[in-house]
């Protein structure tokens, strides 16, 4: 499935996604951001045996602090 998709659209729909998200205040910016943080942890459970630990690493690490910004969105 992932292969059928258009690299630089899933950027330019990622990155709008993320800025809207960020500069949507409240509850309704944290939900967005919480699709966003699914959406990559479905990515990343997809491609997880084909990536090298530091780039494991990494993603957690970006994938946290998405959910860390999107619960601080809904206090």
């Amino acid at each position: 499935m992932l292969k059928k998709l258009n690299p630089t659209n899933v950027f330019l729909i990622t990155l709008a996604l993320i800025l809207l998200s960020l500069f949507t205040p409240g509850p309704l910016g944290g939900l967005l951001l919480l699709v966003v943080a699914g959406l990559s942890g479905w990515l990343l459970m997809s491609t997880w045996s084909r990536l090298d630990p530091m780039s494991r690493g990494i993603r957690l690490a970006i994938l946290g602090l998405i959910v860390i910004i999107a619960v601080q969105r809904f206090i």
